[in-house]
């Protein structure tokens, strides 16, 4: 019997794909890359054709001796790595490590991990895509160079450990523009005046904000206008002058992208982008469900397309008839919608079956994966129902020369609503407990002006950064998430309460890469570049091309910085705590796993303790400092410093019996 050899990506997957394969085929996991540029040098010959010189992975020598072994054995090898330009890429480098040149070898992509999409995969197998694979080599060359010879320049001007990136630098700058402007925002003074009616036969009085006069609208800038606009109207009668009924239809959201998905993650379950991309594997790759093994619960993660194959839709209309009834099924505008960009390489993200009900397999999943579940499960049964229906009423109230408005507005139909509704669109039902006819007269009760400031642009948030991003196109879905992990990680960006702020070293290094770099930073050019690896892969555009013309311009520059900029020395933060053994203050460093206390007296004193961030409580039994720690699992707790001679520790944030009186 013909032997077949399946090579994939994930030890994960492994298991799901050989139960819907039969004994002929043999399964396999590369366990991600296995050839990359050495990390010791650059890896790119610069004098020769930029030719790039790849090497084995460390580690991962065992893993191909193992598939040598399997490849010796089977007759037809297929390489099933991820459906992306990076899974095209480590099928191609799996070719030449495995010397699979004399052999029958075949890429094979699916969208899913189900039966049917395996099987599909198997028939439609192709040859590995090299417009892709130098896509990709486009990359990794182009991101090597910004981080390899930058990188060393942050070293020497400012501290050890930095790194500069074509991605990330871009990041920090957006971030770094958003810090600019609120800082440099002055507020606006604005009021708001609302005045209070009776209706006749109705006990519940009115409420009607001021518009402006009949000829214009008006915003109120002091209380003086206030004032003024108050005594105008001081015996004005209130007539209504117009009631004016409408319909307004609010349409059903988009199957999720990976950005949209990482978005709306962030905002209703307060997961990082990081997170919600760790679990989207998970459901990707397989998951143990009662009656049918491992089966994989959603479509591939890394996309930006809002595609549906034609078999979801059919399903998804089939489960929303039976479900909900023919009335919450989408209109003919959906049809066309879902056809718009037929020639997407991938679909949305969306359940692999729409009939596999959160709720039902709620007990087989863990809670973080069965919350991301349900929120994708959701947001696909949602896109492909009927839009919700809303019934408007808009009251315009003369007083004098001056008008003031009124509006509501009930939902008649909830459609998709019934389904899902997204974070920031929470209900919106308004209605007037009664609303006047035209040419009513209402009695004047009370005004209430306040006052009010226009607000900042808001701080970045992982959600609205990876928007941003996105918008501004910058990186590709398969980048957000790693590009904000290594700004936290480098300490260049701190998160509080989900908000990004800029550390001191994040500004120190945006303003170097700005004065030395303009180009790499530059929004523009980044997107372009971005676009440009995007023809490169259509095999619109030679990939040594895109390199041949960035590369020179990037030595000049660091050659030109090396010279140029001045050092920039970062003071170490000093913390409350005094060294055991010397006696100096110790000041915070941070390490791979975050903040920690070091002696300054290094290397003649190597002492360094664990950082604990203290919360100005007394500890309850021993009275010294209560401090945040985390678990093993990095759950947050608070306990005492002097652990382990006292073990006070709760869950909940205590609070000083000071704070408790007042």
């Amino acid at each position: 019997m013909a032997k077949y050899l399946v090579i994939v990506e994930s030890p994960a997957k492994v298991k799901t794909i050989k139960k819907f394969l039969g004994s002929n085929y043999e399964v396999a996991a590369s366990n991600g890359h296995v050839r990359d540029l050495p990390k010791s040098t650059l890896g790119i010959d610069v004098e020769h054709d930029y030719e790039p010189k790849y090497i084995t992975i460390r580690g991962k020598g065992d893993i191909l001796a193992n598939l040598r072994k399997e490849v010796k054995k089977a007759d037809k090898i297929y390489l099933a790595t991820d459906p992306d330009r990076e899974g095209e890429a480590i099928s191609w480098h799996l070719y030449y490590a495995l010397k699979l040149e004399d052999k029958k070898v075949y890429r094979i992509t699916f969208n899913e991990i189900t039966k049917n999409a395996v099987k599909e995969s198997l028939k439609n197998a192709r040859e590995i895509d090299m417009n892709l694979v130098d896509a990709q080599q486009a990359r990794r060359a182009l991101d090597r160079m910004v981080g390899y010879r930058i990188s060393p320049l942050l070293w020497s001007k400012i501290k050890r450990g930095l790194s500069a990136g074509r991605v990330q630098s871009v990041a920090l700058r957006i971030i770094c523009d958003r810090e600019d402007e609120i800082n440099a925002f002055v507020p606006e003074e604005f009021w708001s005046l609302d005045v209070n009616l009776e209706m006749k036969g109705e006990k519940k009085p009115l409420c009607a904000k001021y518009y402006g006069t009949l000829s214009e609208k008006q915003t109120i800038r002091s209380a003086e206008q206030a004032e003024t606009i108050q005594k105008e109207l001081k015996n004005a009668e209130y007539r209504v002058t117009e009631v004016k009924k409408g319909e307004r239809v609010k349409k059903a959201p988009l199957p999720f992208t990976t950005s949209t998905l990482q978005q709306e993650a962030s905002k209703a379950l307060n997961f990082s982008t990081q997170k919600t991309m760790r679990l989207a594997q998970q459901l990707y790759e397989g998951v143990d469900i009662k009656g049918e093994g491992t089966v994989g619960l959603i479509t591939y993660l890394r996309t930006d397309s809002t595609r549906v194959s034609e078999e979801a839709e059919a399903m998804a209309v089939e489960f929303i008839k039976e479900h909900y009834g023919e009335k919450y099924l989408a209109g003919e505008d959906k049809e066309k919608k879902k056809t718009q960009k037929i020639q997407d390489a991938h679909e949305a993200i969306r359940p692999t079956d729409v009939n596999r009900i959160p709720v039902e397999i709620k007990e087989q999943l863990p809670r973080d994966l069965f919350r991301l579940y349900q929120l994708i499960w959701k947001r696909f049964v949602a896109s492909r129902m009927s839009t919700a229906v809303y019934e408007t009423t808009n009251v315009k109230i003369q007083a004098g020369q001056h008008l003031f408005t009124m509006s509501a507005s009930v939902r008649k139909f909830d459609g998709f609503m019934n389904v899902y509704v997204a974070q920031d669109e929470k209900e919106e039902d308004n209605a007037l407990s009664s609303i006047p006819g035209k040419d009513s007269e209402l009695a004047f009760l009370s005004f209430d002006a306040n006052r009010h400031f226009t607000q900042p642009p808001a701080h970045y948030n992982e959600a609205s950064l990876v928007k941003a991003m996105e918008e501004l196109g910058i990186g590709r879905p398969s980048t957000y998430a790693p590009t904000i992990s290594t700004i936290l990680g480098r300490h260049y960006v701190t998160k509080e309460q989900k908000n990004l702020y800029v550390t001191e070293l994040g500004e120190v290094v945006n303003d170097m890469m700005k004065k030395a770099f303009p180009t790499i930073v530059d929004v523009n050019f980044t997107a372009n570049m971005e676009a440009l690896l995007d023809g490169v892969g259509e095999g619109k555009v030679k990939w040594k091309t895109v390199i041949s013309n960035f590369y020179p311009d990037l030595d000049e520059a660091v050659k030109q910085a090396e010279k140029d900029l001045a050092e920039v020395t970062i003071a170490d933060e000093v913390s409350d705590e005094v060294c055991e053994v010397c006696g100096r203050q110790m000041v915070i460093k941070y390490g791979p796993h975050g903040k920690f206390l070091a002696c300054p007296g290094f290397p003649e004193c190597r002492n360094t303790m664990p950082y604990f961030e203290k919360i100005g409580v007394p500890c309850p039994k021993c009275g010294k400092d209560i401090v945040i720690k985390k678990t093993k699992k990095g759950r947050r707790y608070y306990g005492c410093i002097g652990h382990p001679e006292c073990d006070y520790m709760s869950w909940q944030k205590p609070v000083s019996e000071l704070s408790q009186k007042s």
